[in-house]
């Protein structure tokens, strides 16, 4: 069967792949230690749940707008307003099916044959997929542990040329766990509108932060970066709301307009019953998420005081999400053996930093359990220590 040429472009998700090999394995009986799947283990808010099984129960069960119920829109854009002194208004969020879909509507939308995507890697996988399919082109800026990861000035000013359209920007990252520093963000900001391009902030972790980490949204440095900023998140990470699917891009009204346009001819409407859920989530209290916060908190701590002892494994401490990105190279293994190889002989899962754009690193998720995360590191210390 003859399929469409832009598929053979595109690369399987390798974090789901070793996720369902992981579920497999559990399936058959075998007690799998899984730090693959970026997916909080808390089940979401009650209030949240009630919420949406009010609206369901009301009979909000129709077609919406297709941009999203407005009592949504409006909460997003008060959000954005309080917490990262961003004055978008209503009209300019999009409600999505997940942020991956707001990313996906960005590039369908912004995107032209042959305009330049710079991505920092380690990047999420998806980017420069995403990229791809919009007829893009990603370029890759790799980053080094010594710069925590991070793009710097020098590197995007050099990466930009006159087909450059846009930057992604993450920050909490993933698959690092690095925040950019408020002072980094103002120099980025400072060359994104000196270049005039776009930069579109995929903040979906932006509320698991450690250690007094601030945050600063790219398009509040200054006036002039917020006329060049996009914003995407969305309810999963913070609120555990993985399944919901419920993200948002909030951007200039034309770029709202376009995207809302293409959703109109692609999903419609996001479900109707479930926006009412992530309404309660943004006006009701925010102690579900500090409650999360603090116990990936714990969990970061204990995971990286195992791993930071481990020889011949070097890590950075991050700063927010919940994963770390250590450094496997002393073992003479590319990420996707190590992990092929740990998943077989210690029922370990992993992610092969390959699928982030980077062959010497792994990532681990911490987003389970403290038993899980002691004995899973176990296995991880003997692995290694049987090849370094």
């Amino acid at each position: 069967m003859k399929l469409a040429a832009r598929l053979s472009q595109i690369t399987p998700s390798l974090t789901l792949a070793i996720s369902a090999k992981a579920k497999a394995m559990k399936g058959e009986g075998i007690e799998v230690c899984s730090f693959s799947a970026g997916e909080p283990d808390f089940d979401t808010p009650e209030h949240i749940k009630a919420a949406a099984a009010k609206a369901l129960a009301e009979g909000k069960t129709k077609y919406g707008p297709v941009a999203g119920q407005p009592e949504l829109r409006a909460a997003i854009a008060q959000k954005l307003q309080n917490d990262n002194g961003l004055c978008y208004g209503p009209e300019q969020v999009l409600v999505t099916n997940g942020g991956k879909h707001s990313l996906y509507n960005l590039m369908m939308a912004l995107l032209d044959p042959g305009d330049e995507v710079i991505i920092p890697a380690p990047y999420w996988l998806s980017y420069p997929e995403m990229v791809k399919l919009a007829d893009g082109v990603p370029i890759i800026v790799q980053t080094t542990q010594e710069t925590g990861y991070k793009i710097t000035p020098a590197q995007l000013r050099s990466s930009i040329t006159e087909r450059t359209r846009l930057l992604i920007l993450n920050s909490p990252s993933n698959p690092t766990g690095m925040v950019y520093t408020p002072d980094e963000v103002r120099a980025l900001a400072e060359v994104v509108v000196e270049a005039g391009i776009w930069v579109v902030s995929d903040e979906i972790y932006e509320k698991i932060r450690y250690d007094g980490i601030e945050h600063l949204s790219i398009g509040a440095a200054s006036p002039e970066a917020f006329e060049r900023t996009i914003v995407s998140s969305g309810f999963a990470k913070a609120y555990s709301m993985t399944g919901w699917r419920i993200g948002y891009l909030a951007a200039p009204l034309a770029i709202i307009k376009a995207t809302s346009t293409l959703q109109g001819h692609s999903t419609s409407n996001v479900c109707t019953f479930a926006q009412y859920g992530a309404v309660a989530a943004l006006t009701s209290s925010q102690d579900c998420v500090e409650e999360m916060r603090l116990a990936f908190a714990k969990r970061r701590e204990v995971m990286y005081g195992r791993l930071s002892t481990i020889p011949g494994v070097k890590c950075p401490k991050p700063d927010g999400a919940f994963y770390l990105y250590p450094d496997i190279s002393a073992t003479g293994l590319t990420s996707m053996a190590f992990c092929d190889a740990l998943l077989e002989e210690k029922q370990v899962a992993v992610i092969p930093g390959i699928a982030f754009g980077n062959d010497t690193n792994i990532r681990l998720s911490y987003a389970t359990d403290l038993d899980t995360i002691e004995k899973g590191m176990d296995r991880l210390e003997a692995f290694v220590h049987s090849r370094v």
